[in-house]
């Protein structure tokens, strides 16, 4: 028999008492939101800690109570430092990027203005398909990540949890905006924050021997370094997550809303060190998990160390996902709105126009419709991540170099993010990773390699990767002999 660890009553008041709080500071703030540019990136002057604190909260997810521990069940300590990495490393990028871009565009709203101006409509469009899609499938994966929780602890059916989560972020989020998103994230940075920390303590302080001598008694392959999936799986999370994350819109909104560019800097070091520890921790328990259970589910192998029969324990981690939950849904929902405002006429020019923010609105309403019908279904929550990150990781060598190698024009632009992103997804394994739609469907699984069956992921990233440069080196070549 399943162990429930709450009723349904329970986790679900919890849920609706932390809503809430959230919706309160919603209408208590949603005064300050007075036009669009407001909406999209408030006053453009959040402090040090503000902003550090708002993008903390805003990366570290729900995701990272599943995910990390789940990539190191298989992946070994390379995939939970490739995922710390690849957490962490956008931050660090965003300082080179982030005041070069503030410079040139003072007003700026977002990073598809850059875009736009550098490669054109058509790259634009392509790029507004590609950040979209991440950002709704991010929305999916989250939404599904605490109804996934909700189910595991007290049974709650997945549509419920998905639908009361999308509400309560809908009724405060879609009337504060940007502005509210800071807010809200300084109080769920504290909440995440002393929660983590007090994980940490519960967890080692229940083990009976050193934890990393546990790991070497019962796990010893998971941190060989003859283990090939820990350099695979390492290289693949850097890859994906160090890529998508500079496509984040959530990212960029917080750029152009520091106050100055040395606040800005030192806002992404601190939050990127802050993502790193929390993240690796988060990871480093997926090892502790699975050599004490190696029968433990991955997703769960965070939850199987953690939770008992304590009550107070148990509301407590809920409180906590609830916290990453609602901080980075609410920065999800208002990117997206924020990018259906400022590149609406790109879009659909028929759909945009007049009363912008409310069509928008609308729109938001109906991907909330999707969200929590996908969400309901219970889907693979680093399947879903990873799917995402793959699209992005088609197109970031692209774009990123882009900026500083002005020969890359928008037809080299096309070819690259099309070629990347069909070769990669021809490699992107099923749900099983056991196949993929060109190794095992349309030519049989007996014609490849061991190596390319056994890491279809890392193959489908690497390739995505490698067809940008190549056509990027190519077209450079050619163009230096004519």
């Amino acid at each position: 028999m399943e162990t429930t660890y709450l009723s349904i009553q329970s986790s679900l008041t919890v849920t609706i008492i932390v809503g809430l709080f959230f919706i309160g500071l919603g209408y208590l703030n949603s005064k300050k939101t007075v036009d669009n540019r407001n909406y999209i990136i408030g006053n453009r002057d959040e402090n040090t800690f503000s902003l550090t604190t708002s993008l903390a909260a805003s990366a570290l997810g729900a995701w990272i109570l599943f995910g990390p521990a789940s990539a190191a069940t298989w992946g070994g300590f390379g995939a939970v430092i490739g995922y710390a990495l690849g957490a962490a490393t956008p931050m660090l990028l965003l300082y080179n990027f982030g005041p070069k871009i503030r410079k040139e565009f003072p007003k700026g709203l977002s990073l598809t203005e850059f875009i736009k101006k550098r490669f054109g409509t058509g790259i634009l469009k392509l790029s507004l398909f590609l950040i979209l899609f991440y950002l709704i499938i991010f929305l999916i994966a989250e939404v599904t990540a605490i109804a996934f929780l909700l189910n595991f602890i007290s049974k709650t059916p997945l549509w419920i949890t998905a639908g009361t989560t999308l509400l309560i972020c809908l009724l405060y989020i879609l009337r504060g905006g940007f502005k509210l998103s800071i807010i809200t994230d300084k109080y769920q940075f504290i909440i995440i924050s002393v929660l983590i920390f007090a994980s940490t303590i519960i967890i080692l302080g229940n083990l009976e021997i050193n934890s990393f001598k546990l790991i070497e008694e019962n796990s010893p392959n998971l941190i060989s370094s003859k283990y090939l999936p820990n350099y695979t799986a390492g290289l693949t999370f850097f890859i994906a997550v160090a890529a998508t994350n500079l496509f984040h819109q959530g990212n960029w909104q917080r750029v152009f809303a520091a106050k100055n560019n040395l606040i800005l800097k030192k806002s992404l070091i601190y939050s990127s060190i802050i993502t790193l520890l929390i993240v690796l921790w988060m990871g480093y328990t997926g090892l502790i998990s699975f050599s004490l259970n190696s029968k433990v589910i991955p997703d769960l192998a965070f939850f199987d160390l953690i939770l008992s029969k304590n009550y107070l324990l148990i509301i407590s981690i809920l409180v906590l996902a609830l916290a990453l939950t609602l901080s980075t849904i609410d920065t999800l929902i208002n990117a997206i709105s924020s990018i259906l405002i400022v590149n609406g006429n790109q879009i659909n020019k028929s759909i945009f126009g007049n009363s912008l923010k409310n069509k928008t609105n609308y729109i938001i309403l109906l991907l909330s419709i999707l969200v929590f019908i996908i969400a309901s279904k219970g889907f693979s929550i680093l399947y879903l991540f990873l799917l995402a990150d793959l699209f992005c990781c088609a197109a970031v060598v692209t774009i990123f170099y882009g900026f500083f190698n002005k020969k890359i024009n928008s037809q080299l632009s096309y070819l690259s993010i099309l070629s990347a992103l069909i070769l990669g997804i021809l490699f992107f394994p099923s749900m099983d990773f056991r196949s993929s739609i060109l190794v095992g469907n349309l030519l049989p699984i007996e014609y490849f390699s061991p190596i390319i069956t056994t890491n279809l992921l890392f193959i489908s990233f690497a390739i995505a990767i490698i067809a940008q440069l190549f056509f990027i080196i190519f077209y450079s070549l050619r163009n230096s002999f004519k």
